[in-house]
């Protein structure tokens, strides 16, 4: 494990992995409060590698996430660490059921799956979790905020009473600690964020601009800075609209939301990974699935509507370490609302006003 870790780069632990990884790797139930992009994904992939290495073949492991996007990066990041070995089954809606019933009939040991679509095949009597010894629960805010409550509860109630049970979430609500009083056994309670706020590496700036000049602003910031740029918009229709005029204006641009196909959403999310696609216009239904490295510069072309959104799409920048940049673009009847926001996030950002007539010049407030 410690070879595989250095072969991908990992030196040095992030403060959730070095709170988390001790008493995970005892065995200890844990429900962590931590961040995208603060490495929780390794702090529960290491013990689940460990744990089905030690056990016998007849052991599996469980880890439940809201999205196919984020299901998909976790199987993804098991297989670099276990180099290719042993077997896995996603297990999510949007793809085709046989390839996943393949997978989970040739004797996967690891599922990661979105809690729909295991529901589904468990009432269907498709697969069997009885061997299953560690659970994980990762996002379980979003999980909850989907409506998966149910689906938990049912998919848990089939699993063995003596399993390990890791639990991490970005903030720790009364519906949350209700879920870890039902699945845990004597936690380790891990806070990393004790605060919901944005990473201290973003450099947070705000342009109030006319709602007709929020895209020539937008190719305005593109031109002007370097880098990958991920795009928040409000709705699928809007998402897909900037995506064209971007793409009309010479910036290669793609959008991803709830409506377009698996295969679509892939392709999206592999060329802005792989650097074909430098914009990514997303909607706040996948944004919490989406981990790419090195994004640059984070635009709320849209305001959020929750100051959680918020954390959540500027967390895109600014991951392990490095920095980003994360811009807000309010219109004139919208400064209120954001200054709420910034009021509850207790952080301030740089801000400038857009003159009406001349979308390039961001004149400081």
């Amino acid at each position: 494990m410690q070879r595989q870790l250095a072969d991908a780069n990992f030196i040095h632990l992030t403060p959730v992995q070095a709170a988390a990884l001790p008493p995970a790797l005892e065995g200890r139930d844990v429900l962590a409060t931590a961040q995208t992009g603060t490495g929780k994904t390794l702090s529960f992939l290491i013990p689940l590698i460990e744990r089905m290495a030690a056990d016998s073949k007849d052991a599996k492991a469980l880890i439940l996430l809201p999205t196919r996007e984020l299901a998909m990066q976790v199987l993804d990041a098991w297989r670099n660490l276990t180099q290719g070995q042993g077997k896995a089954a996603l297990v999510c809606g949007g793809l085709a059921e046989g390839p996943q019933l393949s997978d989970i009939r040739r004797g996967a040991r690891l599922i990661v799956a979105t809690p729909g679509r295991l529901e589904d095949y468990l009432s269907r009597k498709l697969v069997n979790l009885s061997g299953v010894k560690m659970l994980v629960l990762d996002e379980v805010d979003r999980m909850l905020d989907m409506g998966f409550k149910p689906a938990i509860r049912r998919i848990a109630a089939v699993l063995p009473q003596d399993r390990q049970t890791l639990c991490y979430s970005a903030t720790l609500s009364e519906e949350i600690r209700e879920v870890a009083g039902l699945y845990l056994r004597n936690p380790v309670r891990i806070d990393i964020t004790s605060a919901l706020k944005p990473s201290p590496n973003v450099k947070l700036q705000t342009f109030e601009v006319p709602v007709d000049k929020k895209q020539e602003l937008l190719e305005h910031l593109l031109g002007s800075n370097d880098g990958s740029f991920m795009v928040f918009v409000r709705t699928k229709h809007g998402a897909d609209r900037v995506a064209r005029r971007l793409s009309r204006a010479g910036f290669a641009a793609a959008p991803i939301h709830g409506d377009r196909s698996q295969s679509q959403r892939s392709s999206a999310l592999r060329g802005f990974a792989e650097g074909r696609h430098r914009v990514l216009v997303a909607t706040d239904v996948v944004a919490r699935g989406i981990d790419v490295a090195d994004v640059a510069h984070v635009v709320n072309y849209d305001l959020p509507k929750e100051a959680e959104d918020f954390v959540h799409r500027v967390g895109r920048t600014g991951r392990a370490g490095s920095r980003g940049v994360a811009s807000t673009f309010a219109a004139p009847d919208e400064t209120h609302a954001l200054n709420k926001i910034e009021r509850m996030l207790t952080v301030t950002s740089a801000k400038y006003r857009v003159r009406p007539n001349h979308a390039r010049a961001g004149q400081p407030a």
